[in-house]
């Protein structure tokens, strides 16, 4: 029986501990506690946890009794029941206790003893458990620490914008239903972390596994990626958007001043750009004042200047033409100038001896090359003397149609040669020369030619020049004249002798130490070598490889040619040049300067460029070109448009001034096009559209082009001096003029008797006194010598036939186009109208 029960003890497993007073009973494994959770967005939670804790046995002081922890399972050498022996006899059994008592009492302190070795590291782990507890005690109380002064970082950044907001609001009152919204968002979002144990539903999602179920276990709670709740993505855009927001609300924009530079006139687009502002905030500006303007408009430097102030930049306003200072350099210094040698331009009327001198001078043969024996092409040449010396020659056109290039000889010179036939005396184009010399302040030495040919007389041409105050030595002034054939090359070295003598009075003097300067005398475009400049340097040194700026056209020097045509490497004062590399032909006449680099080329380049566009566009005023318009539609004046191509600038401009004399008011030129080099396909097709012709003065057509003309019906003419272009364009014009009508009175017939005929009206019987009467002739009907009506004859009989006229003393009857009321004594007078071509004044 004993055994039985003893086998039914062994067997239970469940550990056995006296509770007080004596009572032996089971322990609880477990408590149930709560654990708040904080989340980084705010939000915290308290959940139900349940803690476990392990089994130890240790003995109590008060009741004697062993708490018994549930062992580690048996080892397989030990039974899971140990069999205690019986107690012996001598054994006194504490009163009060049942037989069953004392044996369970006796397994427990059994049980205690054969676990002892194992009651040691439960105590360890009940000491890391406790210093495991500490530590998260101290994390806690330091995640709430962090979480209040989160808050008031908040609070402080929440009541900062506030303050901005309402600073905001005074200054810009439709920013206050914006501001209210905002607080009103960040007043519920407060309320919401303030109140973190409110419950909120939450949608349940229809279809998935929850995203939370059961309860949290401690291990959970202490996890932080654990027991945190996944964010959408949504939720992080909104909370960086807050952030961004909130920020800009508490950093203050600094506003940065800058300095702008605002020329005579600029565009909206581009003074946005020097301020660093919104293009769209500057058309606003402007529409609020009243002006519309678009991103591309320009506007002026006084309305620039609003707009710069008004964005609280810092004006500064200088003159667009400013780009162009200091592009002349330094002046030069007394002591670093040297002596150059003399320019001297030759002028004087066309076909006295002008290029002949030269030719004598340079011992070469210029005159013969020249088309029609005439020289077209402003030239210039540098001729050294025995002695070494060296004096640079400008030869001018003396034709009438070249004087801006007589003008522009004389602007460059230091002193002037004028060439007087001694058997022709002083000319038109030699009075004009005198002129152009004392424009330019320059000294003159008149160089009489043609003193070997019949009836030279060299005093009758001293004698006209005091007729243009022009007083030569032997006449008592200070004007040299030296009487010279340059065909036989007589008394040369006098007026060598003359010109350098003149020379020393100037003492003309330059620094060759500096970047080059000068004028363009003359410039082409040549088809193997690009846009060719013929230049003379006045001061400075040109060297290859300088960027040049050529008035409006700038290049980097590939190449220097002398007058002979041979290479150089650099050219110095009062040395005449070519200068290849240019991108694009300039003006003759314009200036050219040495510039330090490419960009200071391309902005001077570009507003030279824009200054002759705008003077262009200004040249003719508005009214004068509207009222040429209804002229012309209403066939008032009739034009007759043509291309210009020629094989020089100076050409160009000589054949242009001349085609815009011609006209009278009823028939003009319009030069559609005007350029120098080949004539080309576009310029056929230009011609084409405007059905005008081509002119092409010392150049030719390429294929393409002649291809062209041919196919297009476009007429090219062809010339190579000047004159002969001027004067068959004169003729063209002419052909275009209205005839000029002119009445011719045929004679009168006095009316004697009317007669009234069923067919043809009225019949007026008339008699021939003077002239003739012609049938289809004009007639006025005169009654009291005053004309009643003016008609035609269109019937005339003699008898009964019908003739072509009547003569003087014979009678007729008359019959009138039109016209019935025919008295008794009227005279009927008859003429004819004559159609008289016209010509242009030459």
């Amino acid at each position: 029986m004993s055994d039985s029960k003893d086998d039914k003890t062994d067997k239970t497993d469940k550990p056995l501990s006296l509770s007080g007073e004596g009572r032996l009973g089971l322990r609880r494994t477990s408590e149930q506690g709560q654990v708040r959770q904080s989340f980084s967005h705010g939000r915290s939670k308290t959940v139900q946890v349940e803690v476990r804790r392990k089994r130890t046995s240790s003995r109590t002081a008060d009741s004697g009794g062993v708490a018994e922890s549930p062992a580690a399972p048996a080892s397989p050498a030990r039974p899971a029941a140990v069999r205690q022996p019986a107690r012996p006899a001598t054994a006194r059994a504490p009163r009060g206790l049942t037989e069953a008592e004392r044996e369970a009492r006796v397994r427990a302190v059994q049980g205690a003893r054969t676990g002892a070795a194992e009651s040691e590291p439960a105590v360890d782990d009940n000491r890391q458990e406790e210093i495991e507890a500490t530590r998260r005690r101290r994390e806690e109380e330091e995640r709430r620490r962090s979480e209040v002064e989160r808050r008031n970082a908040e609070e402080e950044a929440r009541r900062r914008s506030e303050e901005e907001a309402s600073r905001r609001v005074k200054q810009r009152p439709e920013l206050k239903a914006e501001l209210d919204v905002d607080k009103a968002g960040d007043d519920a979002s407060e309320a919401r972390r303030e109140r973190p144990d409110v419950k909120r539903p939450r949608p349940t999602p229809r279809t998935g596994e929850r995203r939370r179920s059961g309860k949290l276990t401690i291990a959970q709670a202490l996890d932080e990626d654990a027991g945190q709740r996944a964010r959408s993505l949504a939720s992080v855009r909104r909370a960086r958007e807050r952030d961004r927001l909130r920020a800009a609300q508490n950093q203050e924009r600094v506003k940065i001043v800058r300095d702008v530079t605002v020329p005579d006139s600029i565009t909206v687009q581009e003074l946005s750009n020097r301020m660093a502002e919104k293009a769209g905030d500057v058309i606003k500006f402007l529409m609020k004042n009243d002006m519309m303007a678009t991103i591309t408009q320009s506007i002026d430097a006084d309305t620039a200047e609003l707009v710069v102030n008004e964005f609280g930049h810092k004006f500064n306003r200088v003159s667009e033409a400013d780009v162009e200072i200091g592009i002349d350099g330094l002046a030069d210094v007394e002591g670093d100038k040297e002596a150059r040698a003399p320019v001297v331009t030759v002028m004087g009327h066309v076909d006295h001896g002008k290029t002949s001198l030269l030719d004598a001078l340079r011992e070469t043969d210029v005159v013969a090359r020249e088309a029609g024996g005439i020289t077209q092409h402003i030239g210039a040449y540098q001729v050294r003397m025995k002695d070494g010396r060296a004096i640079t020659f400008v030869d001018t056109p003396g034709h009438a149609a070249f004087t801006e290039m007589r003008a522009r000889g004389a602007s460059i010179t230091d002193l002037v040669v004028l060439v007087v036939a001694a058997d022709d005396g002083v000319q038109p184009q030699t009075a004009e020369a005198i002129s152009h010399a004392r424009a330019a302040g320059v000294p003159m030495i008149v160089a009489i030619n043609k003193t070997d040919a019949p009836g030279a007389d060299a005093s009758r041409v001293r004698n006209e020049l005091l007729n243009h105050e022009v007083v030569t030595e032997s006449n008592g002034g200070d004007v040299l004249a030296v009487e010279i054939s340059a065909l036989k090359k007589q008394n040369l070295d006098a007026l060598e002798e003359a010109i350098l003598l003149q020379a020393e009075v100037l003492e003309l003097t330059a620094n060759p130490d500096r970047p080059g300067q000068g004028a363009v005398i003359e410039a082409k475009l040549d088809r193997g070598r690009g846009p060719v400049a013929t230049v003379l340097v006045q001061r400075g040194t040109l060297r290859t490889g300088d960027i040049v700026i050529a008035g409006d056209q700038w290049g980097k020097v590939r190449a220097l040619q002398d007058f002979r045509g041979e290479a150089v490497d650099s050219a110095g004062p009062s040395m005449p040049v070519e200068i290849l590399g240019l991108n694009g032909v300039p003006e003759a006449g314009d200036d050219f300067a040495v510039v330090e680099n490419e960009s200071r080329a391309r902005e001077v380049s570009e507003f030279r460029q824009r200054r002759r566009r705008d003077s262009a566009a200004g040249a003719t005023p508005r009214s004068t070109v509207q009222q040429m318009l209804d002229q012309i539609s209403a066939g008032e004046v009739r034009e007759l448009p043509v291309v210009v191509k020629a094989d020089v600038q100076g050409s160009v401009e000589a054949i242009a001034n001349a085609l815009a004399s011609l006209g009278d008011g009823e028939v003009a030129m319009r030069i559609i096009h005007a350029g120098v080099g080949a004539i080309t396909e576009s310029d056929v097709t230009l011609a084409a559209s405007t059905g005008g012709l081509i002119l092409g003065f010392g150049v030719r057509p390429n294929p393409q082009a002649r291809e062209a003309a041919r196919r297009d019906g476009v007429d090219i003419r062809y010339y190579a001096i000047i004159y002969e272009l001027v004067d068959e364009m004169r003729g063209l014009l002419s052909g275009m003029l209205a005839p000029r009508e002119e009445e011719k009175e045929l004679g009168h017939a006095e009316v004697r008797e009317v007669f009234a005929m069923s067919k043809t009206g009225k019949v007026a019987g008339c008699m021939v006194t003077d002239g003739l009467v012609r049938r289809g002739a004009r007639a006025r009907l005169l009654r009291d010598g005053v004309v009643v009506h003016a008609t035609t004859i269109e019937g005339l009989r003699r008898f009964k036939d019908e003739v072509r006229e009547v003569n003087q003393g014979f009678e007729c009857g008359i019959s009138l186009a039109n016209y019935q009321d025919i008295q008794q004594g009227d005279v009927i007078e008859v003429f004819e109208i004559e159609q008289i071509s016209r010509q242009l004044a030459s």
